[in-house]
């Protein structure tokens, strides 16, 4: 199985091309759209965002992440990453650090291997792609073994006080695993206060709230209507926790 994540948007010419080159390098590999609207430019917010999807994916597979902005640049390494069985394959820019942080610590390889032709702009397509479909064909990783404490992002925090994505009905996902908030911590967020609700209709029509969601983050909502509107938030808006007296 091979899990597709990135900021691409599903238009558009590339996620089809990725999904071309694997269609041809391991036929019989089933192909997951895991997530292609992650925030655009952003590998920090997304970096929380992943590490959250993936603890529900199957064991094993593979992971082609690509949210690149520095794609193309010398000091950007190509990296694959093993942590519990699974591989991650994508730019060394923080995108799989809190998936490591969180799991204690992983392997890292940095990616030596080049095709005949490398695009400066799509190593999505041209690197990252065949890499992962070498992995799921069971090749050997190709590249070199480097200290996983001098990858990208080693030192951010494991949990982000922030929005990290806004979904289709206006719910703001917050880089905060909910498990790590008292359970009646009340979240302050852009001067309101937002009190914890289990589920949406424990709260009124058009009321504001925040819960634990299916992936365990944090989630702001206004039950019925859309939060990101109603309260002005944005991927990056600031979340604060309060512990009642």
């Amino acid at each position: 199985m091979i899990y597709l994540f990135s900021d691409f948007g599903a238009n558009g010419p590339y996620v089809g091309q990725l999904s071309a080159v694997l269609a041809d390098m391991v036929p019989a590999e089933t192909v997951v759209d895991l997530m292609h609207d992650a925030p655009m430019f952003d590998h920090r917010a997304a970096a929380y965002l992943l590490a959250a999807l993936v603890q529900h994916l199957p064991a094993g597979g593979v992971v082609l992440g690509v949210v690149d902005p520095g794609v193309g640049c010398a000091d950007r390494r190509p990296i694959v990453m093993r942590v519990g069985g699974r591989w991650y394959v994508g730019p060394d820019n923080g995108l799989f650090a809190i998936i490591a942080k969180h799991a204690g610590g992983g392997e890292w390889w940095q990616i030596t291997w080049r095709p005949e032709h490398l695009s400066k702009t799509f190593h999505g397509r041209d690197l990252f792609a065949p890499v992962a479909g070498m992995l799921a064909r069971g090749d050997n990783v190709p590249g070199e073994l480097f200290d996983g404490n001098n990858a990208v992002g080693m030192d951010w925090p494991n949990d982000l006080r922030e929005v990290v994505y806004i979904d289709h009905y206006g719910n703001a996902m917050t880089g905060i695993r909910a498990f790590t908030l008292p359970k009646d911590a009340v979240l302050k967020v852009t001067e309101v206060n937002i009190m914890r609700a289990h589920i949406f209709s424990d709260v009124e029509p058009e009321k504001v709230m925040w819960y634990e969601n299916s992936c365990g983050l944090v989630e702001i909502a206004v039950n019925q209507a859309n939060a990101a509107e109603v309260m002005s938030l944005y991927v990056g808006s600031h979340v604060l926790a309060l512990t009642p007296d």
